[in-house]
This record gives structure tokens, sequence and C-alpha cells, in this order.
């Protein structure tokens, strides 16, 4: 288990950048997966920014997102295809089949769960999976007390989430809201792993995670037994672990 920690957020971005297109350099035709939120958006901008000053070659490296909210317009700023879209994939002109998304509408999400997860088997399996970190501990949209052995699957998104999405995009409570998401099997079968939390809101779910029990109570918490993930955190999101790292 291998934990770094940052003296700042600047840092913090940096890191978190490099590790993307480290991989990327070191194998041109790498499966990523990318994760949404506050925590990764930075990061999208600098390895755009990086990129735009020193380009590097993108051309046969795939890109996913590890979730996707359902019924929604895809065109929603909220959706994770239009947010990786707007901060990274069309910054780095990725060509549409190297970007690969579940739809955020479908009359069957079943199949659909079973379409992207074949499509990542066929790319030859995920080599490095950005995860953001839930305040409860949930990894894309496996909430708490999501079994370890889950594969892709719909999920049912957090109340204050669903309440929000639903108050931007207008959804009526009659229509369900939901987010496709890999599941916590798929994540653990990535062969590299980076997981990303900043600020004190994340301190005590980072200790929980790091130092707590293995717990479907806590579904970060099974990275402990990845062999190969870097827990990658600031000094605020560190700062209840018990160890100095």
């Amino acid at each position: 288990m291998k934990i770094t920690v940052t003296i700042n957020e600047q840092a913090f971005d940096n890191v978190a950048a490099w590790r993307i297109i480290g991989e990327i350099l070191n194998k041109p035709k790498a499966v990523i997966g990318l994760s949404t939120g506050q925590t990764t958006h930075n990061m999208h901008v600098l390895i755009s920014r990086i990129y735009q000053e020193n380009p590097f070659d993108i051309s046969q490296t795939t890109f996913f997102g590890v979730d996707e909210v359902t019924n929604v317009p895809r065109e929603y700023k909220g959706a994770c295809y239009t947010m990786l879209k707007d901060q990274l994939i069309d910054t780095l002109g990725v060509k549409d089949n190297y970007f690969i998304m579940p739809p955020t509408l479908s009359d069957d999400f079943t199949k659909e769960c079973k379409l992207f997860q074949d499509q990542l088997k066929e790319r030859g399996g995920i080599d490095l999976q950005v995860l953001g970190l839930g305040t409860n501990g949930h990894l894309g949209f496996n909430q708490p007390r999501t079994p370890f052995e889950r594969e892709t699957w719909l999920s049912k998104m957090d109340e204050v989430l669903e309440a929000r999405i639903r108050k931007e995009t207008n959804t009526p409570d009659n229509k369900e809201l939901g987010g496709i998401t890999l599941g916590i099997r798929n994540i653990m079968q990535a062969r590299k792993i980076l997981l990303v939390a900043k600020g004190k809101s994340k301190a005590e779910i980072v200790q929980k995670m790091l130092e707590g029990p293995i717990t479907t109570d806590v579904p970060a918490s099974i990275l402990q037994l990845h062999p190969n993930c870097e827990f990658l955190l600031d000094q605020e999101a560190a700062s209840l672990l018990s160890i100095e790292h």
C-alpha cells in the first residue's frame, strides 16, 4: 500500500497529472479510467495544459469514465461524459472510438452495463484506474454496503446528489435517477489504481479507508488489498492518519 502526501493542492494536482501522463508514455495503448468531481477537475485541466505545451502521443490510448448518471440528457453539464469531454477528452483530441462511456439514456441499462464491461475487456482490461473518494467511502456509484463481488451495474445515487441533479435537469419525481458504474470487482481487477482525495472534508473517511477494517460499510477500504494502489492525498486529507507519511 503506497501513500503519497503532497505539501499543497498544486503539488497534488501535479503529481496526479503526471501519474496519468506517465502511464500513457510508458504504454501508448493503455486503457485509463477517469473520474469526475472537484478533486479531479484541476488535474484534468493540468494534463490538457501540459499536452498543449508539449504534445505526447495519445492516438492509441483508450479513456473511459468509471461511472455515468442515467436518465438525464448526455448534454447535461453534470453528465460524466460531458464533464470529461470538456475537461480533457476534447482538449487532447481523443477520437470517439477511444473514449468509452455508457449512455445516459437507454431502454435496457442491464444490456448497457454488460456492453460497457465487455468493451473494456476487449481493449485488454484496465491499466490505470483513477478514483475519487466519496465522503461516505463510495467508489464510483458503489455506495456503502455494495457487495465487493459486484460487477458493472445500475446503482442508485445518494439522496443529496439526486436532489441536486433533479433540480438542475427539472427531472420529475416519478422518473428514477441512477448511475451505471463499474462494480468493485471490476475496479479491483485494474492493474494499477490511483485513489485521489484532498481537503479537510475527506480526512475522516481517509482514516477509515486506510486504517479501519475492510468492510462494505466503507467500500474504498477494499483498496487496502489491491497489490498496486497508490493513495494520493494532500496534507488536510491525511491529517487524521495515525502514522505520518
